[in-house]
């Protein structure tokens, strides 16, 4: 059997762990956490980042530093997980969907503008597949109409667009390190804070409201209750399972590119006789081998597909219902506009196995059951 994902794991991660025990200080903050926010503040040029508990926590914390307000409006795409709209809800804020690219399946960023309301107070672009939306369009709305922009860059951790990294161009951005992500800890997450000036009160709401982390920095002789927050902070063994991993952050991405190349140039032959749709990649846009997903005809075609493979003993599977059809998005949430893609599209991709481990003679064979699947 080939599973649709493994989570990654190099060889070090329970030597660092040990070595996490050994410092005496396995909760938040810890000699790994400040490894791998270092790492990530070095290598995506970010201000600050502040390791989280997930990345629905990094998304929760980026609402409570927009201080919204039961009522306040929040646009962003249909289709993506429902921790996008989840953390702005909790805040009593109406996400409001909008339609996707079919391309990228990313927001469609000339849909933003009419969705604006004298409630709207930010834009979540989500970066589907680790593949970036149109940055500079939505950086531009935001700016005209005084904005904020979270990015969900959730799947985006090397990914770039115009040489900036994901979740550095807006006013925040949200990183994943669950079990299915490039890197993972696990549980685990990042909150990137692009100016400076929100640092010290994202640090304040991630240490449960209080001016902890000054007092461990020496600034204060005690600490106090300064903020309404939470408990945003990971155990630094998580932290030491995710360093091992950035260690070799490079060749952990140009191994899943290696896969998603494999996947592209074998399927490649399908797409050119228009029987299946591959995944697009803008120019500017420098993507990190996150996912491999096909467009099947339309629904009946993708559960025949995932059933024939399951057969084979391949594990593929769909992605997101959108949010605005399920239960909690019709209480919550509305939609602006027409649905002319967001259904559509979700009804008929199909994500293949892509995972560090996988080796390139596997996405060759699932590549190859695939095309026997479309030559029956």
């Amino acid at each position: 059997m080939i599973n649709f994902n493994v989570p990654p794991y190099v060889g070090n991660e329970l030597k660092y762990i040990e070595e996490a025990i050994q410092h005496q200080k396995i909760c938040g903050d810890g000699i790994f956490t400040k490894k791998c926010s270092e790492w990530f503040e070095k290598h995506m040029n970010a201000k600050k980042v502040l390791l989280t508990t997930s990345c629905t926590h990094a998304t929760e914390m980026a609402a409570l530093l927009l201080d919204l307000k039961p009522g306040d409006e929040v646009i962003m795409p249909a289709y993506t997980f429902v921790s996008t709209a989840d953390a702005f809800v909790m805040r009593g804020a109406v996400p409001v969907f909008v339609d996707i690219r079919p391309d990228t399946m990313n927001i469609d960023e000339n849909l933003i503008e009419a969705a604006i309301t004298e409630r709207t107070k930010a834009i979540v672009p989500v970066h589907y597949a680790g593949v970036s939306c149109e940055m500079d369009k939505i950086m531009e709305i935001a700016r005209k109409y005084n904005l904020a922009v979270v990015e969900d860059a959730a799947q985006g951790v090397m990914s770039s667009y115009k040489g900036k990294a994901l979740g550095t161009i807006g006013d925040y951005g949200c990183f994943s390190f669950h079990e299915t992500k490039n890197y993972s800890m696990g549980e685990g997450g990042a909150l990137l804070i692009n100016d400076e000036a929100h640092v010290e009160m994202a640090e304040i709401i991630r240490e449960k409201g209080t001016n902890r982390a000054k007092f461990f920095r020496g600034q204060i002789d005690k600490y106090t209750w300064m903020e309404a927050g939470s408990s945003y902070l990971p155990s630094d063994m998580n932290a030491a399972y995710l360093w091992a991993q950035l260690e070799i952050a490079d060749e952990i991405n140009e191994k899943r590119l290696r896969i998603w190349n494999t996947y592209y140039e074998k399927l490649k032959e399908l797409k050119e006789k228009k029987v299946i749709e591959l995944p697009c990649v803008p120019e500017g846009c420098i993507h990190n081998g996150h996912m491999f997903y096909i467009k099947a005809k339309d629904l009946e075609e993708r559960t025949r597909l995932i059933s024939y493979l399951k057969e084979k003993e391949i594990m593929a599977v769909f992605h997101y219902i959108p949010l605005h059809t399920a239960p909690a998005g019709l209480k919550y949430g509305r939609f602006h506009g027409e649905d002319k893609y967001t259904t559509r599209e979700s009804e008929r991709l199909v994500r293949l196995p892509m995972y560090y481990a996988l080796e390139v003679e596997q996405a060759e064979k699932i590549a190859e059951t695939v095309k026997e699947f479309y030559a029956e």
